[in-house]
């Protein structure tokens, strides 16, 4: 299933003027379940960080999250690095026109080649790592880029259902995962060994989420793959099924799963 067509038609629909680009946020904030738990772990980490911290958002794509965390903290120097120039190029544009661009840049960049060092007090990476065959070089870069006692956040599939994957025969739902999700295991290994520590790997995505996830994402997906048509429909298939999808929400946010399709991972650098 091809994702990142789907996720260019959309950008280009939701880009140009301000507003639209703020309902393109508001819309992913309140469909996606990741950002949901997203936001509560950097409400927390925010507690653990400088007043005037650096942040990067390794693999930015839209900006939705460098967007959420100028608007947590104005003093945060927040930088978002994707490889996708059209991403960063249409960031650039909006957060330029929403007079943040002193505060929020954007770069065109390969993460296995980020080179920064003792630069960050907080790296995030959201739904990226899936996307990176080289991944132990990216969590050493990851590394190298954070401060003393510099915190990482990454929300990735897990390999219990990630991707949509269950057993051998099947293939991921997105064609552009080089890997179908990590085990908790697997990630901390991983982490250990680029020198983190204070490892801390969370289920996401348990019995509600799915449900939702299948709801919001999924099966609108592979209706839009079949026919860019089906754009027409969408309302009406969100105004049917949006209001359970944000209860189910609610209860994975606030739920303990002992499995589920996604990880949510923090970590901190070495002392």
């Amino acid at each position: 299933m091809q994702y990142e067509p789907i996720k260019k038609t959309v950008g280009k629909f939701f880009s140009g003027s301000l507003v639209m680009r703020k309902v393109l946020y508001w819309l992913l904030d309140i469909l996606l379940l990741r950002t949901w738990h997203v936001k509560r772990a950097l409400s927390k980490i925010s507690q653990h960080i400088p007043a005037d911290a650096s942040v990067l958002d390794a693999g930015s794509g839209f900006g939705q999250y460098s967007w959420r965390m100028s608007r947590m903290n104005k003093l945060w120097k927040i930088r978002g690095i994707d490889i996708n120039s059209d991403h960063t190029a249409d960031c650039r544009k909006f957060f330029s026109k929403a007079g943040l661009e002193n505060r929020v840049e954007f770069l065109t960049g390969d993460l296995t080649q980020l080179s920064d060092t003792a630069s960050y007090n907080l790296i995030i990476s959201v739904d990226v790592m899936e996307h990176i065959e080289d991944d132990n070089l990216v969590f050493r870069n990851f590394n190298k880029a954070l401060m003393r006692n510099g915190l990482l956040l990454i929300s990735t599939p897990s390999d219990k259902g990630g991707s949509d994957v269950h057993d051998d025969t099947e293939s991921s739902f997105i064609d552009e995962h080089v890997r179908d999700g990590y085990g908790i295991s697997e990630i901390t290994d991983k982490l250990t060994r680029a020198g983190f520590t204070n490892i801390q790997a969370l289920y996401t995505y348990g019995n509600p989420g799915s449900i939702s996830w299948r709801l919001s994402m999924k099966y609108p997906v592979k209706m839009l793959n079949k026919s860019y048509l089906f754009f027409i429909l969408l309302p009406f298939w969100y105004l049917l099924f949006f209001p359970l999808s944000i209860i189910l929400n609610i209860f994975d946010l606030n739920m303990k799963h002992k499995t589920g399709t996604g990880l949510l991972v923090t970590a901190r650098k070495q002392e």
